[in-house]
């Protein structure tokens, strides 16, 4: 069985500024963020990483810096860089204030019908899902637990993928920063195990073969044990 792991970028300036980062460069973390990466780091502990996937984006390499750092360098997880992780292009919207993009003519469409959307001179969000549902596969291809670590808008779109919803209702799914999802994949389907948890422990989330089921159960199970 393989394990995914969801992991959003921890708190950006651009979150802080309220600003549509996209791809620029130079978006590092808050000093919130860093505490965030930080804690990231801790929950992880204690679960056996294959590897990591991240995004090319300087802020998902500096929220994922505090794990790969308690780790010697010859015993860190492999990674592997994606583009098909990457921040949306957003194109002409790039750095625009959020406050002002609500203004604009096409933020109905970002809200109601996404999957119509195109970003001037940028990409479609029914592009980004087809990249993220590819990243999701082809890590899901080697058995263990992987990591995806991405952004906001291309993790709510793998979650829609693997729930069956349509992109259209992507903006029903909340992804804060920092925040881990974690999906099984038994060899044929995918199922959502937790969705934007930021504070359980994830070595709780990520049990031992012995107490992993491959198998949904009726009733939907005992469910899973978490920290407070």
């Amino acid at each position: 069985m393989t394990r995914i792991l969801l992991v959003r970028h921890a708190h950006s300036v651009a979150n802080d500024r309220g600003v549509l980062a996209g791809r620029s460069n130079g978006v590092v973390l808050t000093e919130h963020g860093e505490k965030q990466a930080v804690a990231l780091s801790e929950r992880l502990k204690g679960i056996n990483i294959s590897s990591i996937h991240i995004s090319p984006i300087e802020r998902c390499h500096l929220t994922m810096a505090p794990y790969l750092d308690s780790f010697p360098k010859a015993k860190r997880p492999k990674i592997f860089v994606t583009e098909d992780l990457s921040e949306v292009d957003y194109g002409k919207w790039t750095g625009k204030k959020l406050s002002s993009l609500y203004r604009h003519r096409l933020w109905k469409t970002v809200q109601n019908r996404p999957s119509a959307m195109y970003f001037p001179e940028g990409e479609g969000l029914a592009n980004v899902q087809v990249r993220a549902m590819r990243a999701l596969h082809t890590a899901s291809a080697t058995p263990g637990n992987q990591i995806l670590v991405s952004h906001g808008d291309v993790i709510k779109s793998i979650v829609a993928g693997v729930l069956g919803t349509h992109l259209d209702n992507f903006q029903k799914i909340v992804i804060d920063p920092a925040s881990v999802s974690v999906l099984d994949f038994d060899g044929t389907d995918f199922r959502v195990i937790t969705l934007n948890s930021t504070n359980a422990s994830i070595a709780d989330l990520v049990p031992t073969k012995k107490k992993s089921s491959a198998k949904a159960l009726l009733g939907g199970g005992a469910g899973t044990p978490r920290s407070k």
